[in-house]
């Protein structure tokens, strides 16, 4: 094994699940080359990551706004000829969609070179499984980040993993030039953004976990990235006297923010599962969909501590007594 391409392109929480396939595969193939395609939008993940080789960005969610422009073709010529620059000894598709499926049949191969994924039977989009040679039967009922790393250790011949996932990743502490008005020492990021409405923590919960963090002398720092987001994390920090609202960062840049925090404590969104995978102490509350599948997965470093679940709102009590267990 010289080089292998791993596809997995999105969503956020997604790809931080893929990276311990990382330090799997290097652990048995010390010298590989490991190349990666992602959406662009998260590249910035994979690029933490010191023994990814080379990322390779696609942008199917722009792209499909408007397939026909010259724009799209062009760059999607582009990515074409930047996936066959090289012969992979494995191409392994750890999304399990049409869409990966298709990209993946893209990707050239060495003579013994082989293209890897799930089994009709284990994927969400059965039909992507026939564009793969070499198929695998990874049952759904345990997390994502043990079946990413069951396909890769299966389709590379090596013993499945049972040692706590190492994410592999660091951000650069302290490395933004923010505001001196910004309170970012002894600050805990909440991370309170999601996809879904039935996801988010209720904004009195937000403020009262303030309150209870300021009689612990802690602050909390409120990133966003939509105009609903900002709204909410105005409305939390002007009830509080410890809050501080981030500018809008980049992906790359909260997690310097967060590297340098004290904790994370963060609902069902990918940002959660980026502060475990940094290593930071994190704080999941889960209202609407099952952690046992999805949760946040501590690393080998810090812990993680899941609370809550499908129709369940975790108290402010429950949070800050996990929060004290945990930092």
């Amino acid at each position: 094994m010289k080089r292998i391409l791993l596809v997995k392109t999105s969503s956020l929480g997604d790809v931080i699940h893929c990276l311990p396939v990382i330090n799997d595969i290097r652990s048995h193939y010390p010298d590989i080359q490991i190349d990666w395609i992602v959406e662009e939008s998260f590249a910035d993940i994979p690029r933490m990551h010191p023994h990814v080789n080379q990322v390779v960005t696609v942008a199917m969610r722009r792209w499909k706004k408007n397939i026909f422009s010259f724009k799209s073709c062009s760059e999607i010529s582009a990515f074409k000829k930047t996936i066959k620059q090289h012969h992979y000894d494995a191409v392994i598709d750890c999304q399990g969609l049409l869409k990966s499926a298709l990209i993946t049949k893209q990707a050239l191969t060495t003579i013994k070179g082989l293209k890897h994924g799930y089994d009709k039977n284990s994927i969400r989009e059965p039909f992507a499984s026939q564009f793969y040679e070499k198929k695998y039967a990874i049952s759904y009922q345990q997390h994502a980040v043990t079946r990413n790393r069951a396909l890769c250790a299966m389709s590379l011949e090596y013993a499945n993993p049972t040692n706590a996932p190492d994410y592999g990743i660091a951000a650069t502490k302290n490395a933004l030039d923010l505001s001196k008005n910004l309170i970012l020492d002894n600050c805990i990021i909440a991370l309170h953004g999601t996809s879904r409405d039935s996801k988010l923590w209720p904004v009195d919960c937000w403020v009262n976990l303030g309150k209870g963090l300021a009689k612990k002398n802690l602050n909390l720092a409120l990133p966003w990235a939509s105009d609903a987001e900002f709204a909410r994390a105005n409305q939390i920090a002007s009830a509080l006297n410890n809050a501080t609202v981030l500018p809008k960062l980049s992906i790359a840049q909260i997690a310097s923010v967060i590297a340098g925090s004290k904790a994370a404590i963060g609902v069902d969104t990918g940002l959660s599962h980026l502060a475990a995978a940094l290593n930071i102490p994190t704080i999941a509350i889960y209202t609407d969909t099952n952690p046992a599948l999805t949760g946040v997965m501590a690393g080998a470093f810090k812990p993680v501590i899941n609370l809550g679940g499908i129709g369940q709102n975790p108290s402010v009590e429950q949070v800050l007594n996990a929060l004290t267990s945990s930092i």
